[in-house]
C-alpha cells in the first residue's frame, strides 16, 4: 500500500512540477526593464512547448474517441501521458503571459488616464508581475480542467454503476461455505423478525450458461426459493413454480423457454443441456440480463447449492446505518456487509478546486505588492487614499482577469481533450461512454469572481495603515 502511494506521488509530481515551472519560466522570460521586450528565444520555446502539449492531447483524444473496449493498462498510460501534455501546455504559456503583459503595457497609452497606470503592470518589477499573473493562469487552468474531467468521469461512472441489490437492501456476502450457517445465524439475531432472503451458487466448477431462444446469454443469475423471487420482483403476488425459470426484463420482451448449458471443463467433451420453461416479469428495479432459477431445477440438474449471499428485503425491513455498522462489526472479516444506497458521486475534487482557486487569487494579489508601484499609483492619484485604493484594485483586477481568462481557455482545452481517454470504456461488458454537460456557467463564474475578489481584497489591503509602503 505504501509503495503504491509513493509510486503515484512520484508519477503525479511530474505534471505538478511542469505546472509550477510555468511560473518560473514566466519570471525568467520577463524583461528586466519597462520598455524591454521578452527574449524571442524564450517566447519561441514557450510556443513550441504549448503546441506540442496541445498536439499530444489532441492525438490521444482522437485515438480514444470510438466507443469500443480499450486496454486498461494502455488507457492508464494514455491518460498519464495526456496529463503531462496538458502540463506542458501550461508550462509553455508562461513566456506568452510575460510577452502579452509587455504588449498590453506598451499599448495602454490610448486608455483614459484614470485607469492607464493600473493596466501598465510592466512599469515595475516585470518578473514579479509576470510570475503572479502566470500563477493565476496556471491555477485557473488546473481548476477548470479538474472540474470538466470530474463532471465527465462522474457521468461515466454513474452510467457504469451496477447496484449489488435493490435500493435500501442489506447484502451480506463474501463468506466461505463453512461459515455460511454462522453468518446466517448472526444476521437472523441482529434482524429479529425480518425475513432473510438467500441467494445460492453452484458448488461444482465449470462453464455454466443460461441462453435465450435467440442465443443471447444472461450474465446475472439468481438461484433460490420463492422469497428470493419476490425480493427480485418486489411483488409478493408473483407466481412461483419450482420448474419454471423467471426472466427479469424491464424492456417488455418475453421468453417462453431457456436453455441451461453446463460444461465441466475444456478437456471434458461432455456437455449437459436442458431446456426449461420460462416466463418474463418486470423486476423491482431495471436490470439487464437478470434471470431467476428455482433451486429445484438446479438440484435436478445435478448441482449442489451453497449460500453465497444473504439479503434483507427493503420492502419488509429498512436497514439503518446503525444496524449496518453493528452487523459489520460483529461479522468482522468473515463477510462483507453493505446497504445498497445507489451511486454517490465523489466530492473530494471540490476541495481541491477551492484550494487551487485560492492560489489563483493569491497570484493576482502579488501584482500590487511592491512599494514602487504603489508610489506610482499614489502620485497619479494625487496622494489620496481613495485614489490609491482605486488604482490598486484596478491593478489586481487586471492581473486576475488576464490570468483567469487565459487559464480558463487552457483549462477548457485540457479538460475537453482529456475527457476522451479518461472516459474510454475498459472491458467488454462496460457500456459505451455517455455525454456530459460541460459546466460553462461554473467556469464563467470562476473567470468573473477572481477579478472581483482580487479587486475587493486589494482595495481593502491598500487602505490598511502601515501597508502603503510595503518593501519590494
Amino acid at each position: 500500500m505504501i509503495e503504491m502511494i509513493l509510486f503515484w506521488i512520484v508519477i503525479l509530481s511530474i505534471p505538478a512540477t511542469l505546472v509550477c515551472g510555468s511560473v518560473f519560466f514566466a519570471a525568467r522570460s520577463a524583461p528586466r526593464a519597462r520598455y524591454d521586450e521578452v527574449p524571442r528565444s524564450r517566447l519561441v520555446r514557450g510556443v513550441v512547448l504549448a503546441s506540442f502539449g496541445l498536439a499530444v492531447m489532441a492525438f490521444f483524444a482522437w485515438s480514444t474517441h470510438e466507443d469500443q473496449p480499450y486496454d486498461d493498462f494502455g488507457t492508464a498510460v494514455t491518460v498519464l501521458a495526456g496529463v503531462i501534455a496538458g502540463a506542458l501546455l501550461i508550462l509553455g504559456l508562461g513566456p506568452v503571459i510575460a510577452w502579452l503583459l509587455g504588449v498590453l503595457g506598451r499599448s495602454a497609452s490610448p486608455l483614459p488616464p484614470a485607469i492607464r497606470p493600473a493596466v501598465r503592470p510592466m512599469a515595475d518589477k516585470p518578473a514579479r508581475i509576470a510570475a503572479g499573473v502566470t500563477t493565476t493562469m496556471a491555477a485557473t487552468a488546473v481548476a477548470v480542467a479538474v472540474v470538466i474531467l470530474s463532471v465527465a468521469v462522474t457521468a461515466k461512472a454513474r452510467a457504469d454503476y451496477r447496484p449489488v441489490a435493490r435500493l435500501g437492501a442489506l447484502v451480506v456476502e463474501g463468506f466461505s461455505p463453512e461459515r455460511a450457517a454462522a453468518v446466517r445465524e448472526a444476521v437472523v439475531q441482529e434482524f429479529s423478525g425480518a425475513p432473510v432472503v438467500q441467494n445460492n451458487s453452484r458448488r461444482e466448477r465449470g462453464y455454466f450458461t443460461v441462453e435465450t431462444a435467440d442465443h443471447s446469454f444472461l450474465q446475472e443469475i439468481h438461484i433460490g426459493d420463492q422469497a428470493l423471487l419476490h425480493y427480485l420482483t418486489g411483488d409478493p403476488s408473483t407466481p412461483y413454480d419450482q420448474k419454471t425459470v423467471v426472466v427479469l426484463a424491464a424492456g417488455g420482451e418475453t421468453q417462453d423457454s431457456m436453455v441451461i448449458r453446463y460444461e465441466r471443463s475444456l478437456s471434458d467433451p461432455s456437455t449437459s443441456v436442458k431446456t426449461v420453461p420460462a416466463v418474463t416479469v418486470r423486476p423491482a428495479e431495471p436490470r439487464v440480463g437478470s434471470v431467476f432459477i428455482p433451486a429445484k431445477i438446479m438440484e435436478d440438474f445435478g448441482f449442489h447449492l451453497e449460500s453465497n449471499q444473504l439479503i434483507i428485503d427493503p420492502s419488509l425491513h429498512r436497514t439503518s446505518a446503525i444496524e449496518e455498522e453493528r452487523l459489520s462489526r460483529r461479522l468482522g472479516a468473515t463477510a462483507r456487509v453493505q446497504v445498497e444506497r445507489g451511486y454517490h458521486a465523489p466530492t473530494g475534487w471540490q476541495d481541491f478546486v477551492a484550494v487551487v482557486l485560492l492560489i489563483a487569487l493569491a497570484g493576482a494579489l502579488t501584482t500590487t505588492r511592491s512599494a514602487a508601484s504603489r508610489r506610482i499609483l499614489r502620485r497619479v492619484g494625487g496622494g489620496s487614499t481613495a485614489a490609491l485604493r482605486y488604482f490598486v484594485a484596478c491593478r489586481a483586477a487586471f492581473g486576475a482577469a488576464l490570468g483567469a481568462g487565459i487559464g480558463a481557455v487552457a483549462g477548457c482545452v485540457i479538460g475537453l481533450l482529456l475527457a476522451w481517454p479518461m472516459t474510454a470504456p475498459i472491458g467488454w461488458d462496460v457500456p459505451p461512454r455517455v455525454p456530459f454537460e460541460t459546466p460553462w456557467l461554473l467556469i464563467a463564474a470562476f473567470v468573473v469572481a477572481l477579478p472581483v475578489l482580487a479587486a475587493m481584497i486589494a482595495g481593502v489591503w491598500a487602505a490598511v495603515p502601515g501597508r502603503r509602503e510595503l518593501s519590494p
